[in-house]
């Protein structure tokens, strides 16, 4: 079932084999999608916790570094809370490992590019149940790019799975890609360029804990 974005901005050995081969897929996923070096615009392992991003904590949440990941928490339901490292780019391609450590599959998490402030920017998204889309918020409206809500996408591991997403944003072009998969396409001229993010949130059900990590920023 298509659903719309309502977040406001602010397994036994056969299981273990499974999981060691999603891993290793993931893996392979991410070095296939290195440039060379000299493409590489910003990257963050999240082993320093002085490296720059957001570290707050809020009523419903927390945005800060978290055993060598960077943790995105949403407390509370129809919410959605992001973090900046503060830079500026043009066309580039945002992406990052994400992995649900805890709450619902019911959830969003992903990049952002672009961002201009609080009310302004663009954001990249799937969730654990197997949704994705491109939504803007433009003066603090949200809306879903595309066909105006989040679609289902067979590339999206479900559950707590890791994903890579990458984003990319080349001129009026924004494409969402999930484990090397194109699975979103729209075009919008809104925003140029801007700052770089990771976002999570929640719809009905408040507890979504995401861990990121490999966040890279690449020339294109």
């Amino acid at each position: 079932m298509s659903r719309l974005s309502t977040g406001f901005i602010a397994l036994a050995a056969s299981a273990l084999a499974a999981a060691s081969l999603a891993c290793q897929t993931v893996t392979r996923a991410v070095d296939q999608a290195k440039p060379p070096v000299s493409g590489i615009l910003y990257s963050d392992d999240f082993s320093d916790a002085g490296s720059g991003w957001d570290r707050e904590q809020y009523d419903g949440g927390s945005t800060d570094y978290l055993d060598g990941q960077y943790q995105i928490l949403v407390t509370e339901s129809e919410a959605d809370y992001w973090a900046n490292p503060g830079l500026n780019y043009g066309n580039v391609r945002v992406e990052t490992l994400a992995t649900k450590a805890g709450g619902p599959d019911d959830n969003d998490f992903g990049v952002i590019c672009r961002y201009q402030d609080v009310g302004n920017f663009y954001y990249f998204v799937i969730s654990s149940d197997g949704y994705a889309g491109i939504l803007k918020v433009n003066d603090r409206e949200t809306t879903a790019l595309g066909t105006g809500r989040l679609e289902p996408s067979d590339a999206i591991r479900q559950g707590s799975a890791t994903n890579l997403i990458a984003a990319e944003c080349i001129g009026a072009t924004l494409s969402l890609y999930v484990n090397d998969e194109l699975v979103a396409q729209v075009e919008d001229t809104d925003f140029s360029r801007g700052d770089i993010g990771l976002i999570a949130g929640t719809f009905d059900t408040p507890g979504a804990d995401i861990r990121f990590d490999d966040f890279r920023a690449l020339e294109r």
